[in-house]
């Protein structure tokens, strides 16, 4: 089973089985990253779902899992991921469509209605000089060529007045998130993640309005280990599993 001649494709389950996946055996393949932005997505039945950067559809796929009767539109430049993602929500029987086009052209390039809700997890890295060189596979997960302003302007003129945004990125980039969004969108709800309780997040999920003007708001964070032998906190395990969502409102 191939998308490409170079790419030999593997299937996996998420969500404790309730998705099937079709990823590259190798090169960057789909994580928590991935799960905990689609826990944390309450869109509702009849709306529709814009990723930018949808890769093989992971967070197309586990959001339609979650909250059924949702369309979704996948953006993905690398042609053999967007056609995987394709196959990907045809398999797990999800409503949408994949578009091939590149984030840095915009998001009117794609002559699309906008959508009532927009996610994204970018790459978490704009500068080359700031991370190895990654196999050339994972690349273009980790290095956002246009950098992160690209994927804010485009989730911003993709959504509607009043729709959703959600990102997650790295901790640090969190004042960046903040400012590039704020420039059409407001009302903000930001979860940390850390690590340990007593360990700095690493990662922050944040939530927008577009043109929402409600004071920010900083959840408490969600801890994925606890110090127990177990692999993740009971809460982070629920949601791994798809037993739990993540509730930002």
């Amino acid at each position: 089973m191939t998308v490409a001649s170079s790419h030999r494709v593997e299937e996996s389950t998420l969500l404790n089985g309730r998705v099937r996946l079709l990823q590259p055996a190798r090169g960057y393949r789909a994580g928590m990253d991935a799960a905990l932005l689609a826990a944390a997505v309450a869109a509702r039945p009849g709306e529709t779902v814009l990723e930018a950067g949808c890769g093989a559809g992971a967070v197309l796929c586990q959001i339609g899992a979650r909250r059924p009767a949702v369309r979704f539109l996948g953006v993905e430049r690398e042609a053999d991921m967007a056609a995987l993602a394709h196959r990907n929500l045809v398999l797990n029987g999800l409503d949408g469509e994949v578009a091939e086009a590149d984030v840095a052209a915009g998001f009117a390039a794609l002559d699309r209605p906008r959508a009532d809700c927009g996610v994204s997890n970018p790459p978490f890295f704009d500068d080359p000089q700031s991370l190895r060189a990654p196999d050339p596979a994972k690349r273009g997960a980790w290095m956002a060529d246009d950098g992160l302003e690209a994927w804010t302007e485009f989730l911003l003129a993709g959504v509607r007045d009043g729709g959703r945004i959600l990102m997650i990125h790295r901790a640090d980039r969190l004042a960046d998130l903040l400012a590039l969004l704020g420039r059409k969108a407001g009302s903000f709800r930001i979860l940390p993640i850390q690590p340990h309780a007593d360990r700095p997040a690493k990662r922050v999920i944040v939530q927008a309005v577009r043109m929402g003007r409600a004071p920010l708001v900083l959840l408490p964070a969600l801890v994925l280990h606890d110090g127990s032998d177990a692999k993740h906190a009971p809460a982070a395990e629920a949601i791994l599993r798809g037993a739990a969502a993540l509730d930002l409102d």
